[in-house]
């Protein structure tokens, strides 16, 4: 038993410095998932880094690759026209230093229609995750994937 003892001091201290980084690393996304959910664009930027990185990846396939805060924001701001309705529900999270990940049940209802042969008023269900990297309190880099 004292072999370990002295560990025990260590391993207190960097407890309790994870437990607020956690929590807001977790305010953090859930500010920006509440701000998506209510199509809150400036919302969902407030808390990202200038050079944020935004990828989609869809059955393993990136269809969709940002660089820096302008893109994101156009992209975030097209987006919008495309659904009346959208949602997304946190149903679990993983964090591992600087990187959280939450897995997400997804609804929308489709605005318009698309190529793929949706139509508007469709509802569009997807269970998926999405990755967050931070620095220091900026999200530096998001992943979606589905």
């Amino acid at each position: 038993m004292k072999k370990w003892i002295w560990a025990l001091p260590m391993f207190l201290l960097i407890s309790c410095q994870q437990r607020p980084m956690q929590a807001e690393q977790k305010r953090v996304i859930e500010t920006y998932i509440q701000a998506y959910n209510s199509f809150d664009v400036d919302g969902m930027v407030q808390h990202l880094h200038p050079s944020v990185v935004f990828k989609n990846i869809t059955n393993g396939q990136t269809d969709l690759q940002t660089e820096g805060l302008p893109a994101f924001r156009q992209q975030a701001e097209q987006a919008k026209q495309y659904f009346s309705h959208r949602r997304q529900t946190i149903t679990a999270w993983e964090f591992t230093g600087d990187t959280v990940t939450i897995e997400i049940d997804y609804e929308g209802q489709l605005a318009v229609d698309l190529p793929n042969g949706l139509r508007a008023g469709d509802t569009l269900r997807l269970s998926g995750q999405s990755v967050f990297v931070f620095e220091g309190d900026r999200i530096v880099a998001l992943t979606d994937k589905s």
